[in-house]
């Protein structure tokens, strides 16, 4: 069995994910359901735990459940981050350029070299490009970093010009990485629908919702405040499938291994 919270798991965010879990599985047990002790970390987290029929609950970012999981996991629920100016279950990507740079908007940043975590990433790479493109500008595949932190730390070393971040991933990178006090904010992209909880298909996600609501409502405030976690609501799958799907940077032709593309 697989359980997996890793697209908010930082190492200051570990313990809070731990008793996030701790009280899902609790729960679920008590329901007579299986779930495993711990969660699983690493690649396990991602796409082999996404797809592996023993998946009893993982977090996917939108992109990867529109482009390739959806009919293939089951949808349960979206966590509530109270990201600023988005609907319950909603999130955007703030971009960030380096504090010293003269530009102050994302259109000034045209034809600027982008560095992002990975290709089919909803706030990392769609959600900026979308923007770039309602904006009549472009930004320029860069830097495949392999995860937002590095994509923030090369615009602040200067191994890119500018980067989209999650919100939620920047608040805690603004919080802990001393980086951070050399970028700022130069915009942000619409809201669309956050990153959702899933299950192997066939799951009983009624059952899970509960569990999870249930969880969430039980965890330690100060908990919550580390995950940012308010709550959990129900999107439709087609308003994922709605959100627009530019082309990938391997599409575009950049290469593929992170450690080449700087």
């Amino acid at each position: 069995m697989i359980a997996a919270l890793g697209m908010y798991d930082r190492a200051e965010a570990q313990a809070s994910n731990n008793r996030l879990w701790a009280l899902i599985r609790d729960g679920l047990r008590a329901e007579g359901k299986a779930a495993p002790d711990g969660l699983t970390r690493g690649a396990g987290a991602y796409w082999d735990g996404w797809t592996a029929p023993e998946l009893v609950l993982s977090q996917t970012c939108g992109f990867p459940y529109r482009a390739r999981l959806h009919g293939k996991v089951a949808l349960i629920g979206t966590p509530d981050h109270g990201v600023a100016g988005c609907a319950p279950g909603h999130y955007r990507s703030v971009l960030v350029a380096r504090a010293k740079d003269p530009r102050e908007t994302v259109a000034a940043f045209d034809g600027a070299a982008l560095a992002f975590n990975e290709d089919l990433s909803q706030s990392g790479w769609a959600a900026p490009q979308t923007l770039a493109r309602d904006l009549g500008i472009t930004l320029r595949p860069h830097l495949r970093s392999g995860g937002h932190m590095a994509s923030a730390r090369a615009v602040a070393e200067g191994r890119a010009e500018i980067a989209a971040i999650d919100a939620v991933t920047w608040a805690m990178i603004a919080r802990y990485d001393a980086f951070a006090a050399g970028l700022k904010v130069v915009g942000q992209t619409a809201p669309t629908p956050g990153l959702p909880y899933i299950a192997a298909l066939g799951s009983d996600t009624d059952t899970l919702f509960r569990v999870i609501s249930g969880a969430i409502a039980a965890l330690p405030q100060q908990n919550r405040d580390i995950l940012h976690l308010h709550g959990l609501v129900r999107i439709d799958p087609d308003a994922y499938l709605a959100v627009p799907t530019p082309p990938t940077p391997a599409e575009l032709g950049l290469k593929q291994r992170p450690d080449l593309d700087a």
